[in-house]
C-alpha cells in the first residue's frame, strides 16, 4: 500500500470509500459495544470491571466523600490554544499553530475520566420509607448484539468435505446447519475482500481450523468432481506450509502455547484435579497458625512489660518458636534464576489490553518481557474457561529476552533457559494463591515467573480483599509469597504493589522492607526474606487510580532499600533479623521494577538513571504508542507516519484473526479489541507537530489536524471513526455489533491494572 494512496485520502481497500471524516456522520445502529455487557467469555476481572462501570446485580454503593473529583480549571480553558506565551502549559500537548483547529470541548481529561468514580453522583433523597430505586447500569432486557451467523454450521460439518459420512451426535434434535451449500448460500456472511481475500490463518498455518465458517473460505475451498459425478466441495491445504514441522505443544491457533488439555480443564471443574504440594502446604500453614496464635497469647499473658529482663523473654520466645518452626518443602533458592536490566523493557500486565495479539505486536516492537492480563486465582482453581484462556502465550514470548554484552547478570543465569512470558494472578486468600501456583506450574510448560497482583483499583476486586486490599493486610501478603514460593517448583515469583491504598499515606517503602527481609514473625522463627524474585512498584495510590503524575521520588526511596539488601543484607537490620541466605531468592538477589507515565526513551534512560531502578514497566504509555519499546531500543523518538501507524493497525488485525479465528465470531471478537486499542490510540499525537520534547503522557491536546488525511483520521475521538477504520481491514461490521466507547458512557475507563 502506498503512503500517496493514504495521504491523497483514498481508501486502497476500497476507492470508492474515502478516508476523509463526513463532517457530520449520521448515527447509525452499531453505536453500542460488549463493553457494558457482561459476556459469557469473559475474565472475571473484565466482568467485575464492567459491573463497577455500568453497575449490576453486585454493585456496591459508593459514598460520596471517596469519590476523586477531577475537572479542568475554568481558568485554564479560558485561555484558549491561541494564548500562546512561548511556554509550556501544564497538562496540555503543545501542537504547533499551523496543526490546531477550532472545536469547542477540545482539552478532554482521558486521565481524569481514568481515575475517577465511574458513577455520576447521586443526588439526595427524601423518600425515606419508599420502594428502593433499582441499581441503574445493567440491564438485562436489553440487547447488546453480536457477531454470528444467522444459523450456525454444525460442528460435524465445519472442517468436513460436503459428502462426508461423519454423522452428528445429535441427529434431528441438532439445531444447526447440515447442509453446507445451503449455509454457504442463506445464513453465512459473503467473504471478505481484504487481504486480498486470502485467509490470514490458512496462509500462516496451511489450513484453516474454522472451516466453511470462514470469512475468507473461497481462498481455501474448491469443487471436485466425486466417484458418482456429484460435484462437491471440498476444503483445501496450503501446499507452501510443512505442517509436519510445527511443534506439537502448540494449538490449532497460530503458534499460541499454554493451551491446557481438555481433560485438565475437566477435572478442575470437577475438583478431581490433584495438587499435592498445595493440600500439603496449606494444611502446614493452618497448623503454623494455630500454633503461632497459641503461643502469641501464652506469651502476652506471661510477659510483665515493666520487667526490665523482658529483652530475655522474647529472646526465649524466639527460641521457642523456631523450635517449633518446619521448613516448608521447597524453598526459593532452588528457584530458576530469572534478569531484569536496562536493556529488558517490560510491558505491563493490561486489563483487556493485555492480549495476546496486542503483546505479540509489542514483542515484535522490541518488548522484552510480558505479563498475561490478570487472573483471578479461584476461577483458575475452579477450571473456567474464560480465566484460563489468559494464560495463553504465543511462541515469540517463549524465546529469552535479548541482552546487551554489558549486562550485569546473577550467578548461573541462563538466558537460553529464560523466556518473555509471565502470568500474574491476583487472590485474596494464602490457600487459593498456592493452590493456584501449583495448578500453573504444572499445566503451563512455558512461564517465566508468577507474579502476584497487589495493585488492581478495581472496587469489587478491591473489596474481596485481593489486589490493592493486600496492601493493608501485608503479613497475609508475605503469607502469600511464601506459599507461592513453596509449590511453584523452578518458576519465580513476583510481585506487583501500589504506593499505598490512600493518598498521601505511603506504605509501599514499610511492605518492600518486609518482602526482603520478612516480617517480625518471620524473623523471630528465622525464615529471613520471602524469596520475592522481583518488586514492581506502580508510584501511585489506589485512590490516585491515574491522575497526577507518578511518584518517581518515592520509588526511588524504595530502590534505595532494595539496592541495600541486595549490597549489604545487614545495613538496615540487625544481625539476629539479618535475612539467611538459603531463604534469599534465587542468585540472592531483588530485582525491582519502577512503573508509572513512561511515555518515550527519554522517561525511561531518566527513570533508570534517577530512580536506580533495574528496568521500568510501561503500561498506557505502550497502549497509545506501541513503538516505544522500539524508540527504547534505538534511544531516539520515532516519527512514525500515518502508513506506518496503520500498518500496525493492520498487523494487530492479522494476529488477532489468528488468535481468535476467522469466522464471524472471531472477526466480530477482533474487531472488539482493536476499537479497544484504539480508544487509546487515538491519542497519540505525531512527534512532527509537537512544539516540545519529551512529550508527555498526562497532556491533552487542543483539537488538531494531521499532515494528511489518514493521520487526521487515526487522531479522530469519534468512535464511528474507529469503527471506519476498522472496516478497512473486518469489512462492515454485523448488525447486531455494537460499540459504545468509553468517553460516550459512564464506562470511561478501561483499566491499565495496577
Amino acid at each position: 500500500m502506498s503512503s500517496e494512496t493514504y495521504e491523497n485520502g483514498i481508501n486502497p481497500l476500497d476507492p470508492v470509500q474515502s478516508l476523509k471524516s463526513p463532517p457530520s456522520i449520521p448515527d447509525v445502529e452499531r453505536v453500542a459495544h460488549p463493553q457494558n455487557t457482561i459476556l459469557a467469555d469473559d475474565s472475571a476481572v473484565t466482568k467485575a470491571e464492567k459491573i463497577e462501570r455500568h453497575g449490576g446485580p453486585d454493585d456496591f454503593p459508593e459514598s460520596e466523600a471517596k469519590r476523586i473529583k477531577v475537572d479542568f480549571s475554568a481558568n485554564e480553558e479560558a485561555k484558549g490554544s491561541g494564548a500562546r506565551t512561548g511556554e509550556r502549559r501544564k497538562g496540555v500537548a503543545p501542537i504547533k499553530p499551523d496543526s490546531e483547529r477550532d472545536r469547542s470541548g477540545a482539552l478532554r481529561d482521558d486521565d481524569a475520566a481514568e481515575g475517577a468514580a465511574h458513577e455520576p453522583a447521586r443526588q439526595p433523597s427524601d423518600n425515606r420509607g419508599k420502594r428502593k430505586e433499582k441499581s441503574r447500569g445493567q440491564n438485562t432486557s436489553r440487547n447488546f448484539g453480536s457477531s454470528k451467523d444467522e444459523v450456525g454450521l454444525c460442528g460435524s460439518r465445519m472442517t468436513r468435505p460436503e459428502f462426508s459420512p461423519n454423522e452428528c451426535q445429535y441427529g434431528e434434535k441438532c439445531r444447526f446447519e447440515h447442509n453446507l451449500r445451503k449455509y454457504l448460500k442463506d445464513w453465512k456472511r459473503e467473504d471478505l475482500t481484504t487481504f486480498g481475500g486470502i485467509c490470514p490463518i490458512w496462509k500462516t498455518n496451511g489450513r484453516c481450523n474454522v472451516g466453511w465458517k470462514c470469512r475468507f473460505v473461497g481462498s481455501h475451498m474448491t469443487e471436485r468432481e466425486a466417484e458418482d459425478g456429484r460435484k462437491e466441495l471440498i476444503l483445501t491445504e496450503n501446499s507452501d506450509i510443512d505442517n509436519s514441522s510445527r511443534s506439537e505443544v502448540k494449538s490449532a491457533s497460530s503458534g499460541t502455547l499454554n493451551d491446557i488439555p481438555v481433560q485438565a480443564r475437566t477435572e478442575l471443574t470437577k475438583r478431581k484435579f490433584k495438587t499435592p504440594k498445595a493440600d500439603a502446604y496449606n494444611k502446614w500453614l493452618d497448623t503454623q497458625s494455630q500454633k503461632s496464635e497459641g503461643q502469641t497469647s501464652d506469651q502476652a499473658v506471661a510477659r510483665n512489660p515493666n520487667l526490665e529482663d523482658d529483652v530475655d523473654s522474647q529472646k526465649q520466645d524466639r527460641e521457642d518458636n523456631r523450635a517449633r518452626y518446619i521448613s516448608p518443602p521447597f524453598l526459593p533458592s532452588e528457584k530458576r534464576r530469572i534478569y531484569f536490566g536496562p536493556d529488558t523493557p517490560v510491558l505491563a500486565p493490561l486489563t483487556t489490553q493485555g492480549n495476546l495479539p496486542f503483546r505479540r505486536l509489542c514483542v515484535n516492537l522490541g518488548a522484552q518481557l510480558t505479563y498475561s492480563e490478570m487472573a483471578m486465582s479461584l476461577p483458575l482453581i475452579q477450571g473456567q474457561k474464560s480465566e484460563w484462556a489468559l494464560m495463553r502465550a504465543h511462541e515469540t514470548e517463549a524465546t529469552p529476552p535479548s541482552l546487551s554484552p554489558s549486562s550485569a547478570i546473577v550467578k548461573d543465569y541462563d538466558n537460553a533457559r529464560d523466556l518473555k512470558f509471565g502470568a500474574q494472578i491476583a487472590a485474596n486468600k494464602p490457600w487459593q494463591a498456592v493452590k493456584t501456583a501449583e495448578i500453573l506450574t504444572t499445566l503451563c510448560p512455558h512461564l517465566r515467573l508468577i507474579d502476584l497482583n497487589c495493585g488492581c483499583p478495581i472496587d469489587l476486586v478491591y473489596r474481596a480483599g485481593a489486589g490493592s486490599a493486600l496492601l493493608d493486610s501485608q503479613a497475609k501478603l508475605e503469607k502469600i509469597v511464601r506459599g507461592m514460593n513453596a509449590v511453584s517448583n523452578d518458576v519465580p515469583v513476583t510481585v506487583k504493589i501500589r504506593m499505598g491504598t490512600k493518598d498521601n499515606k505511603p506504605t509501599a517503602l514499610k511492605l518492600v522492607e518486609r518482602l526482603v527481609y520478612g516480617g517480625e514473625e518471620a524473623q523471630i522463627e528465622g525464615r529471613g526474606s520471602s524469596g520475592a524474585a522481583a518488586i514492581t512498584l506502580h508510584g501511585r495510590s489506589r485512590q490516585q487510580r491515574y491522575t497526577k503524575s507518578a511518584d518517581w521520588e518515592y520509588i526511588a526511596d524504595c530502590a534505595a532499600l532494595i539496592k541495600r539488601f541486595n549490597e549489604k543484607g545487614d545495613e538496615l537490620v540487625d544481625t539476629v533479623n539479618e535475612a539467611e541466605p538459603r531463604t534469599q531468592p534465587a542468585g540472592g538477589k531483588v530485582y525491582f521494577i519502577g512503573n508509572g507515565d513512561c511515555y518515550s526513551h527519554d522517561d525511561y534512560q531518566r527513570h533508570l538513571s534517577e530512580a536506580k531502578v533495574d528496568s521500568v514497566m510501561v503500561a498506557r504509555g505502550a497502549l497509545i504508542k506501541p513503538w516505544v519499546f522500539e524508540e527504547i531500543g534505538k534511544g531516539q523518538y520515532l516519527d512514525k507516519s500515518a502508513t506506518e501507524r496503520l500498518a500496525l493497525v493492520e498487523q494487530f488485525v492479522r494476529y488477532g484473526l489468528e488468535t481468535w479465528g476467522s469466522d464471524e465470531i472471531g472477526v466480530g471478537t477482533t474487531r472488539r479489541f482493536l476499537l479497544e486499542w484504539l480508544s487509546f490510540a487515538y491519542r497519540y499525537v505525531p512527534v512532527g507537530i509537537l512544539e516540545h520534547l519529551p512529550p508527555r503522557l498526562q497532556d491533552r491536546p487542543p483539537a488538531w489536524r494531521g499532515r494528511n488525511e489518514l493521520e487526521t483520521l487515526l487522531g479522530s475521538d469519534n468512535y464511528k471513526d474507529w469503527i471506519k477504520i476498522s472496516e478497512m481491514f473486518l469489512g462492515p461490521a454485523h448488525n447486531n455489533f455494537r460499540f459504545e466507547p468509553k468517553h460516550k458512557s459512564n464506562s470511561y475507563e478501561i483499566e491499565a491494572e495496577g
